[in-house]
């Protein structure tokens, strides 16, 4: 399964993915996180100290593509590959339990979940990128990511509406979007819900910062079924954000349970990878069609494979075969 934390910047969606991939890997799960916020802070929610940070996967995209257009026909160059290009026959497919040159390139390991990074907006970066243009990789990597059953790919986002920025944000089979009582968290919640409707992503909202019935109140009344569970203040959590590590059985049992219901919930998920990849062409057409073809000199509608299909078994031999 593919999944993302989203909400408005200081809503706790940081510490609430690192939670549950932490949650997810004390289980056995496989489990991929993806730091895909501009104010990178997932490997220390993780537990990792200032000095294990990975390679930035936003500063080797031309790698990246390179890699996982293989021995693809339809895409010549890495060039002339976009976020968006979708996978098909002779592309690297990617898997989470494998050994593959990305993982080994640019995955660190944190408590049993693999932890990649887009990397931090830097001062070269200023008056002359965006970014979004970071994205791609993890927008990337998703396309070409085959999940088995009881594996998780977690994506902690960009906050607020920026998530809408590129095609990233319908890239998952559960979005959680995590709300303060608030007014301003709540019109997040609006929006993201607006804009989430046009392309069918499933979405639920997780309260945080939940201080008593009214603020609970507050949120059911605002949000109605979109609220699955709510989360109060931790006093582990508080540790671990001024550095002083946990484990998790020194969580309060209702933060336990909430990480369960959110399991559950994404284990309930309906998982369709042809409506997966059909999505993904329509999306590369229609980025095509905006930008990328005059950007690249090429018309990229040829990049979509029609015959292509995603592996259904967790056979290495249905996979392409990483090099």
């Amino acid at each position: 399964m593919k999944i993302a934390f989203v909400g408005k910047g200081g809503s706790g969606k940081t510490t609430l993915s690192s939670l549950f991939c932490r949650h997810l890997a004390a289980a056995g799960a496989p489990v991929l996180a993806l730091d895909a916020d501009i104010n990178q802070h997932l490997g220390a929610a993780l537990g990792l100290d200032d000095a294990a940070v990975p390679v930035p996967m936003g500063e080797h995209l031309h790698e990246i593509k390179d890699y996982l257009r293989g021995d693809n026909p339809r895409i010549p160059s890495a060039d002339v590959m976009v976020k968006t290009t979708p996978p098909g026959t002779g592309s690297r497919l990617l898997q989470l339990t494998d050994d593959n040159p990305l993982w080994r390139r640019f995955g660190i390991d944190a408590d049993g979940v693999r932890l990649v990074a887009t990397g931090a907006f830097t001062d070269e970066d200023l008056g002359v990128a965006c970014y979004h243009s970071k994205l791609g990789a993890v927008e990337l990597l998703l396309n070409h990511l085959v999940d088995g059953a009881g594996e998780y790919a977690v994506v902690d986002m960009t906050a607020g509406a920026d998530a809408f920025a590129s095609g990233l944000f319908t890239r998952f089979d559960h979005t959680f979007l995590v709300c303060e009582p608030t007014r301003k968290a709540v019109a997040v919640h609006r929006q993201y819900r607006d804009y989430a409707r046009e392309f069918d992503i499933t979405l639920s909202v997780v309260g945080n910062k939940v201080t008593d019935q009214a603020d609970e109140e507050f949120l059911r009344r605002e949000i109605g079924d979109d609220l699955l569970v709510c989360v109060g203040p931790s006093a582990p959590v508080r540790a671990m954000e001024q550095g002083r590590p946990f484990h998790l059985d020194d969580l309060e049992p209702a933060i336990r349970i909430a990480l369960d219901a959110i399991r559950d919930t994404v284990d309930a998920t309906d998982h369709d990878p042809d409506a997966f990849l059909r999505q993904m062409h329509e999306l590369h057409l229609r980025n095509a069609r905006s930008w990328a073809d005059t950007a690249t000199g090429t018309d990229l509608s040829t990049q979509i494979d029609p015959g292509f299909t995603f592996p259904r078994a967790r056979d290495p031999h249905q996979a392409v075969t990483t090099r």
